[in-house]
């Protein structure tokens, strides 16, 4: 298939038959291009968050995956929405299928890039809430800033840190992130 246009809308069905060397969201049947390739900063605060989710996950139910994989909020060929967040905890295992997390996500962790900051605060943040992401984070690794998203009665309610912060993960007892261990100094 040629090049999704904006100025179209497209289903799941549709984003199936894209070319896989370039990788894509969608949202709200609008197809969003990602990033060719992460900063430095982005792929370090990943790859140091993403370890030390795996490490306290050993031997848990909750898994973690990193990006590229697809969630799916409402999983038919007809459905117009599909992610790939950074980093996503699972702990329902009915909600993998081999291929993609079929639901919302436990955990969500967007790590921002020029290109996608936009749309992991706006359109992502409104989309999570309403498919009902228990928890979803927003890292900044240019200014290393976090903030974290809570679900409570449908609504997110907002925390923000600074870099020298120890952070618990609210869906995930006991599991706390100190953010000088994910930021590259």
């Amino acid at each position: 298939m040629s090049i999704p246009q904006k100025d179209q809308r497209y289903t799941y069905a549709d984003y199936c038959t894209w070319d896989d060397s370039e990788r894509w969201e969608l949202i709200e049947g609008v197809p969003y291009a990602m990033a060719p390739a992460p900063t430095q900063a982005h792929q370090e605060a990943s790859m140091n968050l993403g370890w030390k989710l795996r490490n306290f996950l050993e031997g848990k139910p909750c898994k973690v995956f990193a990006a590229p994989f697809d969630v799916r909020f409402s999983p038919t060929d007809k459905d117009d929405i599909v992610v790939q967040p950074d980093l996503l905890v699972v702990c329902d295992s009915s909600k993998l299928d081999g291929n993609c997390c079929n639901g919302a996500p436990d955990l969500v962790i967007e790590i921002l890039s020029p290109s996608s900051a936009q749309r992991d605060c706006i359109l992502k943040l409104e989309l999570y809430q309403r498919f009902g992401v228990r928890e979803y984070w927003i890292i900044d690794p240019q200014a290393k800033i976090l903030q974290t998203y809570i679900l409570k009665n449908g609504q997110y309610s907002v925390t923000g840190y600074l870099a020298a912060a120890t952070v618990p993960i609210a869906v995930l007892p006991d599991c706390v992130i100190d953010l000088k261990e994910v930021f590259s100094q």
